[in-house]
């Protein structure tokens, strides 16, 4: 079952964090995140660019509206993701646990939908 982990970080608290203590966490969940591909659990991962660099877009009654940043009252953002494989919940989540960013922000562990199933159900063509 694929769980994608959906990594949030405090600016503040990395702020805080001790000189060399944000290299010294990247290096551990880069050894993490190698050892779990090795093994084919980790599918694919990748770090966000700042939510300073980041583009929000709604459509509403044909109008588009392009605001600068994600618009959210928290001071959590998203920072990147891990697509993961996992027997269950309680796996993603123990393995969501280990990762230093859950000191620093919250990581959060989502099931992915089986979009072959929806695309069946709807009567979407086979991609």
């Amino acid at each position: 079952m694929q769980f994608l982990l959906l990594v949030y970080t405090d600016d503040a608290l990395l702020d805080a964090l001790p000189p060399g203590e944000f290299d010294t966490r990247m290096k551990d969940c880069f050894d993490k995140a190698d050892g779990m591909a090795r093994e084919g659990r980790l599918l694919q991962s990748q770090q966000l660019e700042s939510y300073r660099k980041a583009r929000a877009v709604r459509v509403r009654d044909g109008r588009t509206q392009v605001l600068d940043g994600p618009f959210a009252e928290t001071k959590e953002v998203l920072a990147g993701f891990n697509l993961i494989e996992a027997d269950s919940m309680d796996e993603a989540v123990r393995i969501a646990s280990e990762f230093p960013w859950a000191q620093t922000g919250c990581i959060e562990v989502r099931p992915v939908r089986d979009m072959q199933a929806v695309r069946e159900r709807v009567g979407a063509a086979v991609a």
